[in-house]
């Protein structure tokens, strides 16, 4: 098995035609714990049930999804309406847009209490985010690991630790070709959200 790790600021282009994009400190105040804080504290994290090989089970995280009024996003027999922008979440999206130069019309919010909440292997390819979506991913709290592995089955795995204020963005057509996950690490004991800005279709 190869495998690749990225902890400093990176450009790495997946083939046939992908790209992920590493900033380890692109959010105001980094390592902004601060930021952590009060996102943890405003928004309305709930732990929703999702369906799994036909059956219905709690998601490993806590989530909130915010937008623009009328947006909906489906996944595993989920549908998710999007509650209202908070001033803050709107002050990060712009941010964000900075960065890449795109434009995200809403966001999922995941927290991970601890290491062993997790995001299992998927890619972010609904029919709602388009053919060749971009992902910018914020992330704030607890370092993480998140992996990346072709859908083709080759053994090849590409790592980044994400830290507290890092960036990270999914273009091109990752989520038709690799799938990726936030795997559990039960050594962690620190809390973690992460940001996924989108720009979904309805």
């Amino acid at each position: 098995m190869s495998i690749e790790s990225v902890d400093s600021a990176r450009i790495v282009d997946l083939p046939p035609a992908g790209r992920v994009e590493y900033r380890p400190c692109a959010a105001p105040g980094c390592p902004s714990r601060e930021v952590f804080e009060r996102l943890r504290d405003d928004l309305d994290w709930r732990q929703l049930p999702v369906r799994t090989f036909g059956r219905a089970i709690a998601q490993p995280r806590l989530t909130d999804f915010r937008g623009e009024a009328g947006i909906r996003y489906r996944y595993s027999g989920l549908t998710l309406e999007a509650r209202p922008w908070t001033a803050h979440l709107l002050r990060l999206r712009e941010v964000v847009e900075q960065h890449t130069g795109q434009r995200f019309n809403s966001v999922l919010c995941n927290l991970y209490r601890d290491g062993r909440d997790y995001m299992g292997w998927h890619a972010d390819d609904e029919p709602e985010l388009g053919r060749e979506p971009v992902i910018a991913s914020l992330s704030f709290g607890a370092r993480r690991r998140f992996t990346l592995k072709p859908r083709s089955g080759e053994a090849e795995r590409l790592e980044f630790e994400l830290a507290s204020g890092s960036l990270l963005v999914m273009s091109g057509d990752v989520q038709r070709f690799w799938l990726h996950q936030l795997p559990r690490a039960l050594r962690v004991r620190d809390a973690r959200i992460n940001l996924t800005f989108r720009y979904i279709a309805n």
